[in-house]
């Protein structure tokens, strides 16, 4: 996903940390050049900040987004999720990370929920980063409950992971 998106902004690197931006929060871009979460529209100024890039940088990069078929299909659909894994020790949920060893690695999310569900915990969420987009990408998985200590050498036998974080 990332390599075609990356090869129309290669020429282009304050435009492509806007798009790296608009991807990691999943943000929209209207056909009307606008930057937006549903119909929510977020002030160009406001993400030219965030990245340290000016306000006409956000606004060429929209323009670009739209001009391109390709990429304004994608990005008219792309969408975020609330995320729970801050919010889940408050919820009384499990959260269980996972470093792999290679993020492009075939099975590793399969074999680690088949662990966890085997153990009789129910899953809530898995957010995979996506290793395309992200140099060091996480499995996050929130649990209905906190797992114990004693699963996490089971995941790490799964084959792929390299790290387990608990909390």
């Amino acid at each position: 996903m990332w390599e075609p998106i990356h090869q129309k902004f290669e020429k282009y690197p304050a435009q492509e940390k806007v798009v790296k931006l608009l991807l990691e929060r999943g943000f929209q871009v209207s056909g009307a050049g606008k930057v937006v979460s549903g119909n929510i529209e977020i002030p160009h100024v406001q993400i030219a900040k965030e990245i340290g890039v000016d306000r006409r940088v956000v606004d060429a990069t929209a323009k670009h987004i739209i001009e391109d078929e390709t990429l304004f299909d994608f990005f008219k659909h792309v969408r975020s999720i609330p995320f729970l894994a801050e919010v889940a020790p408050h919820l009384n949920l499990g959260v269980v990370i996972i470093i792999p060893e290679d993020g492009a690695e075939i099975g590793i999310i399969s074999g680690v929920t088949s662990v966890i569900s085997e153990a009789g915990y129910s899953i809530r969420q898995t957010v995979s980063d996506d290793p395309f987009l992200n140099d060091a990408p996480r499995l996050t998985i929130i649990t209905d409950k906190k797992i114990p200590g004693s699963l996490v050498d089971k995941i790490r036998a799964v084959k792929g992971v390299k790290g387990v974080t608990i909390h």
